[in-house]
Order: C-alpha cells, then structure tokens, then sequence
C-alpha cells in the first residue's frame, strides 16, 4: 500500500497526468471508500475469477478487483490515463492492460478529449452533444481528437476467456460496447447519464435478449444497490426514465434470472 501511495504521489506531480490529479485523489488513499467497494464488488467477485473493467481511467475499480483476488483485463483508450495505470499496475502480472475502446466491432474510431476532465472524454458524439447546454455540465469541454483502436467484449473474450463480471463505464457508449457482445456472462454492470438514457433503455433491451432478467442500481458513485431486489429489464427502463434529471448518473447491476 505504502509503495502505491508513494506511486499515487509522484502521478499528481507529472505534468503528463496533471489532469488526472483530481481524479487520484478522489480514488485513491481513502480506506473507507476502499472497503465499502470491496465489501459491494465481493458479491459479483471471488479469488481466482476473471472481471474485465472496460472504461478503466485510473483504475480504482481494478484496485478493488485485484483485493478480492480477481485477474482483470482492464480496457482503456486514454494515454493519460493509460500512463497512471502502468504506472499503478504494470508490475502486477494479473492486470492485463488492453489499449483500446471497446465498441460494437473491431476498427478503429474517433476518441473525444475532455482535456480538463478526462473522466468524461467518449468516443459517442451522441454524448457530447446531450451534455451541451445541460444542467450539471456546464463548463465541459471535449477539445481534443485522437483515433483509438477498437476492440470488443467477444474479442476479449476469445482472447482473455468468460469473466465473472464485466465492468463497463464509457460515458454514453455503452449501447455500442453490448453491442459486441453476443453471449450471457455471469454478472455485469454498465453506467448510465440521465443525459442519455435512450443508450441505458438500448442497454437493457440489448441484455434481457441476451437473457439477462435481473436489474438493480446504484446512483452516482455509491455502491448500494437501490431497489432492494432484482427487477426486470422493463421495470428497470421504467425506474430509469422517472429518475430526476439531478441523479445524474450511476451504474445498472445486471444478473441472469436464476440469480434474481
């Protein structure tokens, strides 16, 4: 712990990563929050599974994966952010760094650069323009284009075999990331924006025929589970759409039914 601190450190100091300075010190040397991840992920994730986190910035959540004794295929576009996770993870050889979006087939596309907030650079156009005039987006910019290879979650799998868990947070690109899936996984999640909540009912209807058929949520960057039990994939399109637009985001939990 002592060592990735110290590592955590000298990022927030390089002039390459210093736009991710917030972002590793939201996520990273907070003990509680640490916990309260691990303690919520524990019940997707058991030693010796494989998750793979799509949409990894600076890989809190890979942090959270590896404690729990997962092997994670961690899938990231972003140089900046890709140089704080070798920098975190490149000793670890059971992080497999995957430089790439993900999307609905192999190619390459054209990756939007929120300079000042990295967390929100996407490769949706979709995206940017939704978040253009609206409440709670005020001040963000996507001032940079660069063209990013692009991979999918059956490549991965076919390359890296079945996770137990999928991560996926790709600000508004989620619909094409499930796209390029074509069979079941255990368990799953994807973020959704009240900004774009078509992609999130596109998302669902991409799952229940995939045969998922149990949904929960957590809202923003809490780890709680909102509802209380598993609902279908049209109860939850139904929660999702009443949702007040200052939710925000958060993240749609997402299970085969013999798990509901």
């Amino acid at each position: 712990m002592g060592t990735q601190s110290a590592v955590v450190e000298a990022l927030k100091a390089d002039p390459a990563t210093a736009s991710l300075r917030r972002s590793l010190e939201v996520y990273y040397g907070d003990p509680e929050r640490d916990a309260a991840m691990d303690a919520f992920y524990a019940r997707f994730v058991r030693p010796g599974d494989l998750v793979f986190d799509i949409g990894s910035h600076v890989g809190d959540h890979i942090g959270s994966f590896r404690r729990l004794g997962a092997r994670v295929v961690a899938v990231e576009p972003q140089p900046s952010c890709l140089r704080v996770l070798r920098a975190l993870y490149a000793d670890d050889d059971q992080v497999t760094l995957v430089e790439a979006a993900c999307g609905a087939q192999p190619g390459r596309v054209s990756f939007l650069v929120n300079s000042a907030n990295p967390t929100v650079s996407t490769a949706s156009p979709d995206f940017v323009a939704a978040a253009a005039g609206a409440g709670g987006w005020e001040g963000q910019v996507w001032d940079g284009q660069i063209e990013v290879p692009v991979t999918t979650v059956d490549t991965l799998i076919a390359e890296h075999g079945t996770p137990t868990f999928a991560k996926i947070d790709v600000e508004g690109f989620e619909d094409a990331v499930l796209a390029g899936l074509t069979r079941p996984l255990p368990a799953l999640s994807f973020e959704f924006t009240t900004i774009g909540r078509s992609v999130a009912l596109r998302c669902l209807d991409r799952l229940a025929a995939l045969g998922f058929g149990g949904f929960d949520v957590a809202l923003g960057d809490e780890k709680t589970l909102t509802l209380g039990g598993w609902v279908s994939a049209a109860e939850m399109a139904m929660h999702l759409l009443t949702l007040p637009h200052e939710a925000n985001s958060g993240d749609v939990y997402c299970v085969p039914p013999a798990m509901r």
